[in-house]
């Protein structure tokens, strides 16, 4: 199968997923930042309008932290670590990509995540969070945004990656 075939550096199969991870990435980060701009501009804080009844809301909240608000109140260290991660996949991405094209859009996903939450930390000095997944009130899920689930879906499909995937580069060594 051709398209889950290693890719040759600097070939044109390259530089095409490539191109295509960056658009992907890029609509990913445009859609981050218009929702967070619309929350922002149109819900009061903690505003909420129930979508699935019991399960599923838009709820206008502030994140000050990282993920479930762990590291809360620490903006600029959490802005410098998203900086610091981001220039990390940037530097070393041939390497994390290991070849292997579902990587290329894994890392530009959670880069992309990356920079629309550093964008709200800079700018906001928090993180909009709007999708709020709940269980009538017995369960909650702490309130997301699109980069986080740029993110989380860039990580799983990196590990998944990694876990099912044989790469010859390494078997070799």
């Amino acid at each position: 199968m051709k398209s889950l075939a290693l890719v040759e550096k600097n070939s044109p199969r390259e530089k095409k997923i490539l191109l295509w991870s960056i658009v992907v990435a890029l609509v990913l980060l445009i859609a981050d930042q218009w929702t967070k701009w619309y929350f922002v501009r149109n819900f009061a804080l903690y505003e909420s309008v129930e979508l699935i009844p019991g399960w599923l809301n838009f709820t206008s909240v502030r994140n000050f932290g990282a993920a479930w608000s762990i590291f809360s109140g620490q903006v600029l260290m959490l802005l410098l670590f998203g900086i610091a991660a981001g220039i990390g996949i940037v530097i070393f991405f041939r390497k994390l990509a290991e070849n292997c094209p579902e990587r290329y859009f894994a890392l530009l996903m959670v880069l992309s995540g990356i920079i629309g939450n550093c964008f709200d930390r800079a700018f906001h000095g928090a993180v909009v969070d709007f999708i709020h997944v709940h269980y009538y009130d017995i369960w909650h899920y702490p309130v997301f945004n699109v980069a986080d689930m740029a993110i989380c879906t860039g990580v799983g499909i990196y590990v998944i990656s990694s876990l099912f995937r044989k790469n010859p580069e390494k078997d070799q060594k």
